[in-house]
């Protein structure tokens, strides 16, 4: 098993500060695009933090200390919570929630979750977390389109002709959390599935520009990050492809799934205009819903390497912080099963076992002030094949390369910017410890097929500043 994350005070203002400001640029480079002389690495905590889960609750049938075993094996940072469920005499309650964050270390994102409303509530709540440093970001409704919303008298979403109830909630829950000392440095996601909205209420924006001509007024802010739930089957989608997990995560309109484009772009239901192209780029952004089921062409081995691209290529196109639906089979409730990492009996699937393995090789509890540069480069890299660059704080860079191909491989080099005094090969399809060691190297030789290898590099410079 793994040992438990330690939240240090750094961690702490590290993830903070990320969730604070617009989406990082990942890389010094373009997507998969030519290197520049020297790539700057992004931090290793910064990915770690990155990975998150949906999970049920003692409420649905799911004790809290098996909740904690399997986090703290599988090395999730963060959990999908909010106030649907919770209640003062149990069985979930607020200190459910601080249990999990003390044995673990998650933080969670709090929302009004399936047509809450009540922001008193929702506010009181995440002000606890925040206290005990459990918190992460605030939430909106989800999927409103699904579960409609009665606010302040008047219905919205669901089977009603109007969004604006929707719109005015989420506008109230923004203003609640930026006007309330102890929340206000927290940021605010949207909600999801906004693409379906009924009527232009302006929900396909973070602002409301000037100009646009929604049933809100210009200016409404709603939220500082958006949300999507782009599963990576659609059935705009629906069967196996190469690079399915990877066009899942593209923020433009050559997005296959249910994606960024498609509620914030051009909206999916009612064609609404929101944001150009090039603006999605960068709009900070969030997943608080991913995932595939297990059934058909979906084995449990594509299953788990499925997961463990989507959260590579997720964080390598901009997306903050990335939530898979779900960490363990429901038993309260038919339909949607087999998108586990563990079944219903609490059994490991091979996705659990992927990712612990991953997280396990990349593991770093602390933070780097500055991210070191490194001058490597994968010539004639195929289009199946992505990369990207960690700094780990003891000093090693962490170059993740994965391939995703449904068959074949790609067999390629990777120049290493110079000379180095260990390079060490993972595979965390096979385990924790190294498949290939070497010292002394300046290039190496891979073949890649459906998954990531990570390249360990120690550099001769000293250990990376913390």
């Amino acid at each position: 098993m793994q040992t438990k994350h330690i939240v240090s005070r750094a961690w702490m203002a590290g993830i903070l500060a990320l969730a604070a400001t617009t989406v990082q640029t990942i890389t010094a480079r373009a997507a998969d695009g030519p290197p520049s002389d020297r790539t700057t690495a992004v931090r290793t905590t910064d990915f770690l933090n990155s990975i998150g889960v949906d999970s049920t609750f003692p409420d649905r049938g799911q004790p809290v200390e098996k909740t904690i075993e399997m986090v703290k094996y599988v090395g999730f940072r963060w959990i999908r919570g909010g106030i649907e469920g919770l209640s003062a005499k149990g069985p979930t309650t607020v200190q459910t929630y601080l249990n999990l964050h003390k044995e673990t270390g998650v933080l969670f994102s709090w929302g009004l979750v399936s047509g809450g409303t009540d922001l008193g509530k929702l506010i009181e709540t995440a002000k606890e977390l925040a206290a005990a440093g459990a918190l992460l970001a605030l939430e909106g409704n989800n999927e409103p389109n699904n579960w409609g919303v009665t606010y302040q008298g008047e219905k919205g979403g669901g089977r009603a002709p109007s969004w604006l109830a929707v719109a005015k909630l989420q506008r109230a829950l923004y203003d609640a959390v930026k006007s309330d000392p102890a929340l206000k440095k927290y940021p605010v996601w949207s909600i999801s599935e906004n693409g379906a909205e009924r009527d232009n209420v302006g929900l396909q924006f973070l602002t409301i520009p000037k100009g646009a001509g929604t049933l809100m007024p210009d200016g409404t802010t709603y939220a500082d990050y958006a949300v999507c739930h782009n599963y990576i089957y659609h059935p705009s989608s629906p069967a196996l492809a190469d690079n399915k997990t990877w066009n899942a995560a593209d923020p433009t309109s050559a997005c296959k799934v249910d994606g960024l484009y498609g509620n914030y772009g051009v909206t999916w239901a009612r064609r609404y205009r929101g944001y150009a192209e090039a603006e999605l780029l960068t709009l900070p952004r969030v997943t608080t819903e991913t995932g595939c089921q297990i059934g058909g062409a979906v084995t449990e081995d594509i299953h788990a390497l499925n997961l463990l691209s989507m959260y590579l290529d997720q964080f390598k196109r901009g997306w903050s912080y990335t939530s898979v639906y779900i960490l363990r089979d429901r038993t309260d409730e038919g339909g949607n099963q087999r998108f586990g990492f563990y079944g219903p009996d609490y059994t490991p699937r091979q996705a659990a076992l992927y990712l612990h393995n991953l997280t396990t090789i990349l593991a770093d509890k602390s933070a780097l002030r500055e991210p070191g540069k490194l001058d490597y480069s994968i010539p004639e890299e195929p289009a199946t094949v992505h990369d990207m660059l960690l700094h780990n704080s003891d000093g090693t860079f962490q170059l993740i390369v994965w391939g995703e191909r449904v068959k074949g491989e790609d067999r390629l080099a990777v120049n290493l910017g110079g000379t180095h005094a260990s390079v060490n090969v993972y595979d965390p399809t096979v385990g924790t410890e190294p498949v290939e060691t070497h010292s002394g190297i300046s290039s190496l030789t891979l073949t890649l097929s459906d998954h990531p290898l990570i390249i360990a590099i120690r550099t001769n410079v000293k250990r990376a500043d913390r």
